[in-house]
């Protein structure tokens, strides 16, 4: 027989655990497109349709009309997170401005050799590519991407990545890029890596850079 304790020491494990479980549906709302339903709301965060019933509601409390910016709203069967009615206008302002296309390959490649190589001038971003980098350069100069980091020591203009650049990719510094973090290279290694980048550049180029 179960101790009267026990379902009270249940109960209350359950109300502490509620709040970890709204901010796991709403997190889930966030990042989800459509509307989701209770369903699959549970079979996301392994919780049953009681438990999911409940951090909805604590959910609705907190997104109540009036209170923020977002509004949790019940469409087609199922939930989602939606911006105030008060707000529409200045979303639609901000929707209808022009968006910003993707990177090309080729601006990506470049803009990989600044962030791993930088301060880095474009003949020498040319000799690694094998292809002309003006083009990629003056695009990510543009996007604001990379910048001007002073001049070689042949009056080449080096460039670096940017501010911008480290919170498009969500990096704090440049000691979180992926392949930085896991070797970290000495200057040595790094001198041979560029060395080999450009032999590498060289040799695709066939001899002397062509059009991007």
């Amino acid at each position: 027989m179960q101790e009267p304790g026990a379902n009270s020491e249940s109960g209350a494990e359950d109300e502490q655990q509620l709040p970890s479980l709204a901010r796991t549906v709403e997190s889930l709302l966030f990042l989800s497109s459509d509307p989701l339903s209770p369903a699959e709301l549970g079979e996301a965060a392994q919780a049953g349709e009681g438990a999911i019933a409940a951090a909805l509601a604590l959910l609705a409390e907190d997104y109540a009309p009036g209170r923020r910016g977002v509004q949790l709203r019940e469409l087609a069967g199922g939930y989602t997170l939606a911006s105030d009615p008060a707000g529409e206008e200045a979303a639609r302002r901000l929707l209808s401005r022009p968006r910003t296309s993707n990177l090309s390959a080729a601006q990506a490649e470049t803009l990989a050799i600044v962030a791993y190589l930088q301060p880095i001038s474009r003949p020498e971003i040319t000799r690694i590519r094998g292809v002309s980098a003006d083009s990629a350069t003056a695009t990510l100069l543009e996007r604001g991407l990379i910048e001007e980091a002073g001049s070689s020591q042949f009056g080449a203009v080096l460039y670096r990545s940017s501010t911008q650049f480290l919170k498009l990719f969500g990096l704090r510094s440049l000691q979180e890029l992926p392949d930085i973090a896991r070797w970290d290279p000495t200057p040595e290694e790094q001198a041979e890596l560029r060395e080999r980048l450009l032999r590498a550049g060289e040799a695709r180029a066939g001899g002397g850079p062509q059009a991007a």
